[in-house]
């Protein structure tokens, strides 16, 4: 998924929706800022249903923290819902990988491949956005490739908070090598069709963040609760 790329729009209040959150998940509005309907309307050109309706939505995806009477606050980001969001990825993922070390397209390999191909080049540019997207692209291709995205959707609308860190760490330390390394290991774990190897792999690869969270926090107090 490109979450920087406006998607098809059916209405003035989904335009205004999905930028805000693409703003919001490439920091482009930080945890704590404080935004306003006016503001947005005037940013955005349009009336202030639209903006309200998309606080509201945003709200209930834990993005924005309403306060009446005294303006809306882009939420601050809540480790124990990250943690959470970590738990139930790491326990899908790792059935979904065993199911691809048993039987996986070759065209889905192939689209691996490739991915850590693009991964490589974005690690020479620097590109954090792009390479938060390429991070996804490759986990998504494995889902696909297992057909299970109805799966990779559940993790989708529980991945909020926890795609903020990563982001976050992305943003911060272009240090990549060892996400690459780890992409690198899973493939070749699936096409070597070693199911242990595989999900060991991938629980070490989303557990990374753990000790990441915890610099993070000491690094950017005021962006977490």
């Amino acid at each position: 998924m490109d979450y920087f790329k406006k998607p098809l729009i059916s209405s003035t209040r989904d335009a205004v929706y999905h930028t805000l959150k693409a703003q919001i998940l490439s920091l482009a509005l930080l945890p704590g800022a404080t935004i306003s309907e006016k503001e947005m309307s005037v940013s955005f050109n349009v009336s202030r249903t639209p903006v309200r309706e998309s606080f509201v939505q945003l709200a209930q995806e834990g993005l924005l923290d309403i306060y009446p009477q005294r303006g809306t606050v882009v939420s601050r980001i809540d480790l124990e819902l990250v943690d959470e969001a970590r738990f139930i990825r790491e326990h899908l993922e790792s059935a979904v990988i065993r199911l691809a070390c048993l039987s996986f397209p070759e065209e889905s390999l192939r689209l691996l491949r490739m991915n850590l191909a693009s991964q490589k080049v974005c690690m020479d540019e620097q590109d954090f956005k792009k390479m938060f997207e390429l991070d996804e692209e490759f986990h998504r291709t494995i889902f696909e490739g297992c057909k299970k995205m109805n799966t990779w959707a559940v993790i989708g609308q529980i991945n909020v908070h926890l795609n903020r860190t990563r982001m976050l760490r992305l943003a911060t330390d272009h240090h990549w090598d060892e996400l690459y390394a780890q992409h690198g290991q899973i493939v070749d774990a699936i096409q070597e069709q070693q199911p242990d190897k595989a999900e060991q792999l991938i629980r070490r690869h989303l557990q990374v963040g753990i000790a990441d969270q915890a610099l993070l926090k000491e690094k950017f107090p005021t962006y977490f609760k």
